[in-house]
């Protein structure tokens, strides 16, 4: 199925990775071709407001789980589950192989993941009462609805997040609904965050130029 497509594209990005988007391309090689450099832009596109997000989410939940908790290494004293713990372990490695020993909060913080911070939302391992309750909502200030609408959306995030991060294929998803669940999470967040990201957001054109660039009826910037 990748045959007509150009060697050094092969080479470069896999065989197998390409097969893929010949096979969303119902084998017409030079759409596959268009609509894996459309899914790069796409992906650099939304790159931005999701760096917003992860960032804002996790100075928000650090800043009140430190209230809470009194100390800004709150994870020590935190009832964290098993996987949270090995995720808090496996930051302060990281963080300890490169600088100080105790790695210091700011550094544990950076370095923890999206995903370790979503899940504090959650409502397993007893998260509901042990976070949400006493201190996480606090975290969104503009929000009122269940946690565990707002956890699926922020869980849903992730996994964009992870797959943009991991170069895989983003172009089958209603990106359209993404793109606006981003921006939802974030006015949960700081509605004035929300609107500065979207000052300097270019997805929307990526989006609504989507059906020209498969069709070449526009200069790839690639």
């Amino acid at each position: 199925m990748t045959d007509n497509l150009p060697e050094w594209m092969l080479r470069a990005f896999s065989r197998l990775r390409l097969g893929r988007y010949v096979g969303a391309a119902h084998g017409n090689a030079l759409v596959a071709r268009r609509l894996y450099w459309w899914n790069v832009e796409a992906s650099a596109a939304l790159y931005g407001s999701l760096h917003c997000l992860e960032l804002a989410l996790r100075n928000a939940l650090h800043q009140q789980l430190t209230l809470g908790y009194r100390r800004d290494d709150w994870w020590t004293a935190a009832p964290l589950n098993p996987n949270g713990q090995r995720l808090v372990a496996k930051a302060r490695s990281k963080c300890e192989r490169r600088g100080p020993v105790p790695a210091p909060p700011d550094s544990m913080v950076a370095e923890l993941s999206f995903g370790f911070w979503a899940s504090l939302v959650s409502g397993g391992s007893g998260y509901d009462r042990l976070f949400w309750v006493p201190t996480v909502h606090k975290a969104f200030p503009h929000y009122s609805g269940r946690r565990d609408t707002l956890y699926d959306g922020l869980w849903s995030l992730v996994l964009l997040r992870n797959r943009i991060m991991h170069h895989e294929p983003i172009h089958h998803r209603d990106l359209a609904a993404d793109h606006a669940k981003i921006y939802r999470m974030l006015g949960y967040l700081d509605p004035q965050l929300a609107k500065e990201a979207q000052a300097m957001d270019r997805f929307p054109a990526v989006l609504a130029g989507k059906a020209d660039a498969l069709r070449g009826s526009r200069p790839s910037r690639f």
